[in-house]
């Protein structure tokens, strides 16, 4: 397959870098590398002997790496359909299922601001949901997602591609 070398401007306007997998057809998408996409997000860690179990927030930084065949629009996957899903999860409060705190977002009319998760909302959950939640959405041509999620300049987790 060939592929267009775009100029160096063309380059430079990318806010997402695509390389190409020696081996096959595939590409490798990053959406977030150089800025990474940022979101303020609540959350606790329900059953934490720490200062964790609070609820708090943090002002995450997530990129996303995809790898697959290019679609017809040339592309592996639309950058839009990968912030959308992140997008979902800014400024609302995960809670882990059977949390005390769902209902009392609910008492207070802000069931529309909580994610319930099926396990705590962890840096290292948050990275294995928001991967099956994009690769939900991208075309079937994707093979594999992986995402970074920075919870503080100290932690980060990520999955493995």
């Amino acid at each position: 397959m060939s592929q267009r070398t775009p100029s160096t401007g063309e380059a430079a306007d990318r806010t997402s870098a695509s390389t190409a997998d020696a081996e096959t057809d595939e590409r490798t998408l990053t959406v977030g590398g150089g800025r990474p996409i940022r979101i303020s997000t609540g959350h606790r860690i329900q059953h934490h002997d720490g200062k964790c179990s609070r609820p708090h927030g943090h002002n995450y930084e997530i990129t996303v790496r995809l790898r697959g065949e290019l679609t017809e629009e040339g592309w592996v996957a639309d950058k839009g359909t990968v912030t959308s899903v992140i997008d979902e999860w800014d400024h609302v409060f995960l809670l882990e299922a059977g949390d005390p705190l769902i209902e009392a977002f609910a008492d207070a009319g802000d069931a529309d601001g909580t994610v319930i998760l099926d396990a705590p909302p962890t840096a290292e959950v948050m990275s294995v949901v928001l991967e099956e939640r994009i690769h939900e959405r991208v075309p079937d041509t994707v093979s594999a997602v992986s995402v970074t999620v920075r919870e503080t300049n100290e932690l980060a987790a990520a999955g493995g591609l």
